[in-house]
C-alpha cells in the first residue's frame, strides 16, 4: 500500500495526468487525457471493485456504453440479438463458463464476476489489459479459474499487466515482475531470473 500502483493505473487509464515524465506506447509518445484516449490505443482496465451493474445481464455489462445498434430508417436502435450473439461468441473464445449470456451479474460467483469484467475489457480488441488485484477475496478454486483466464489471454496475444501482492499468482502467470516502492520503480526482472524471497524484499524496499 502507498507504493503508487493504483495511481499509475489511473494515469495509464487516462483518469489522472502524470505530473512529470512521458508516456510511450509501441515506441510512440502519447498523451492520455481521458479514458477514451487509453481505449483508442487498446489499453483496458479491470479495477478491483469490477464496476459491474449487478442488476443487468452479462451481455449488457460487457457492451455497456458500446452497444451494437441496427439502423431503421434515420434511427439507430439497440440490436439485442446481435449483442447476445457477440456475448456468447466472446465468452466461448475466452472459455468462460456461465449458464447464459442473459444471466444477471448479481447471480454469479466472485470468480465469474471477475471473468465478466475481464471479458468486458477484452471485447473491443484490447492490446493491453491492466488488472488490479484480480484474485483478491476469491476462493482458492476461483483463483485458479481467473489465473487460467489470464493465461488464455496471453495465448490469444493480449498483453496483461497484473497488479498483485500475491506471489503465487505472480509466479503462476507472469513473465516479468516489477516492484514499486514509495512511488518509484524499485526493481524489475524476468521471473526466471528471480525468486519469491527476492521479490518480497523489493516490495519492502530491500536489495542485496
Amino acid at each position: 500500500n502507498g507504493a503508487g500502483k493504483s495511481t499509475l493505473m489511473k494515469v495509464l487509464s487516462g483518469l489522472y495526468k502524470q505530473s512529470e515524465g512521458s508516456l510511450f506506447f509501441s515506441g510512440n509518445k502519447v498523451n492520455l487525457n481521458s479514458p477514451r484516449d487509453s481505449q483508442n490505443l487498446g489499453l483496458e482496465m479491470v479495477y478491483q471493485d469490477l464496476a459491474l451493474a449487478g442488476n443487468l445481464p452479462i451481455g449488457d455489462n460487457i457492451f455497456l456504453g458500446r452497444e451494437p445498434v441496427k439502423k431503421v430508417g434515420p434511427f439507430n436502435f439497440l440490436d439485442h440479438k446481435k449483442r447476445k450473439q457477440l456475448t456468447e461468441e466472446h465468452l466461448a473464445k475466452l472459455k468462460i463458463n456461465v449458464k447464459s449470456a442473459d444471466q444477471k451479474v448479481e447471480e454469479l460467483s466472485g470468480g465469474q464476476r471477475q471473468a465478466v469484467a475481464i471479458a468486458r475489457a477484452t471485447a473491443f480488441n484490447a492490446k493491453i489489459v491492466i488488472m488490479d488485484e484480480p484474485t483478491a477475496a476469491l476462493a482458492v478454486k476461483e483463483v485458479g479459474k481467473v489465473l487460467d483466464l489470464i493465461l488464455n489471454l496471453k495465448n490469444l496475444g493480449v498483453s496483461v499487466i497484473v497488479i498483485s501482492h500475491r506471489m503465487d499468482d505472480i509466479f503462476s502467470v507472469c513473465d516479468r515482475v516489477m516492484a514499486l516502492f514509495q512511488g518509484t520503480n524499485f526493481a524489475e526482472s524476468l521471473l526466471k531470473d528471480t525468486s519469491r524471497d527476492e521479490v518480497i524484499g523489493w516490495i519492502m524496499g530491500k536489495k542485496d
